[in-house]
């Protein structure tokens, strides 16, 4: 494939989603650009040959210099954790909030063209009805969540003021590492399901801790809508081939509509790691809904978008084999 020579400026493309996207751009013969803090991403994150700058989405000066020759966006620099969020918003706010504005302030400034933004079904907050649609109420149950769906509000008066097309991808539990295992670097301190089972099986932690077992699922555990990371970086690359082709806004879940719940991971992770580990049953936490499931129709539809190996025999091998690899460095 000839190299696409439009400058794409990934925002937080040495983090863990932002890298692999960086590499589906890569291997599509497009021209990606990482710019990141480094605050959450990882040296052995960054591909070689791909041009990296290291800057702050604080400092506007720093990302006027990063626009030079920029067609298109990737935004995917953000603070995560929702329980954070709650009790440090301000924080939330000036990383998520105040960035977010400075990096659209110096797109429209360079006249970039598209924009694609990495969102999240915490902008729906306690689900309504089953499968969640794109017309689910948006109702966040934390400040994260909040931060997500005001990025989301300013995309729309930018593109209806400024001419910025833009593409939202409400993502909903992103896992797994990349399928060909060429990325394997670690998120650090995560919070998710998978790598939690998986530094419990490494002996980084001394048990996994399974929050309600009462609810009314199958097993009596939460069920959750994992979508592998490979498939998402797919959807990042039709969702920038969308809007140079229709040159109109889009906003799309991303998920599977096939929900796992926490005991089925536990089990399926005793499968595949052959190895036994401790866990604990405990109460549920507030705020974690039974289930939650996404309803990706209109990504297949717009996209031609579906998840490849978002089953959970791939999620677990893969995370598996990037966990033994960082335990042999």
């Amino acid at each position: 494939m000839n190299a696409d020579t439009k400058k794409i400026l990934v925002v937080g493309g040495a983090g863990y989603i932002g890298s692999h996207v960086v590499k589906a751009l890569r291997d599509a013969g497009k021209s990606p650009v990482v710019f990141d803090n480094m605050s959450s991403g990882l040296e052995e994150n960054l591909l070689a040959g791909i041009p990296f700058i290291k800057g702050d989405l604080l400092f506007p000066e720093q990302l006027k210099s990063a626009m030079e020759g920029v067609d298109s966006i990737i935004h995917l620099a953000a603070l995560k954790a929702a329980g954070e969020s709650m009790t440090e918003p301000e924080k939330y706010a000036e990383n998520n909030l105040c960035g977010t504005i400075n990096l659209l302030n110096a797109a429209t400034a360079a006249k970039v063209k598209n924009f694609v933004f990495s969102s999240s079904a915490a902008v729906y907050g306690e689900p309504q009805y089953l499968p969640m649609d794109e017309k689910h109420p948006t109702d966040p149950m934390n400040f994260y969540g909040y931060t997500k769906l005001g990025i989301e509000n300013l995309l729309r008066w930018y593109s209806q003021l400024r001419g910025l097309r833009f593409c939202s991808l409400r993502y909903f539990n992103a896992a797994g590492y990349d399928v060909a295992g060429e990325l394997n670097g670690l998120e650090q301190a995560p919070n998710n399901l998978l790598p939690i089972v998986l530094e419990t099986i490494m002996g980084k932690r001394e048990k996994v801790e399974v929050f309600g077992t009462d609810y009314e699922t199958g097993d009596g555990s939460c069920i959750r809508d994992y979508v592998h990371v490979t498939d998402l970086a797919d959807a990042h690359l039709r969702a920038l081939d969308y809007l140079n082709d229709k040159k109109e806004d889009l906003l799309v879940n991303l998920g599977t509509s096939n929900g796992l719940s926490v005991l089925e991971v536990l089990r399926i992770a005793r499968e595949v790691c052959a190895a036994e580990f401790k866990f604990t049953l405990g109460p549920r936490r507030p705020g974690d809904p039974a289930v939650v499931l996404a309803k990706a129709d209109l990504a297949e539809k717009l996209l031609g978008w579906k998840p490849k190996h978002s089953d959970a025999h791939t999620l677990l091998k893969t995370t598996l084999r990037a966990y033994r690899r960082n335990s042999e460095s």
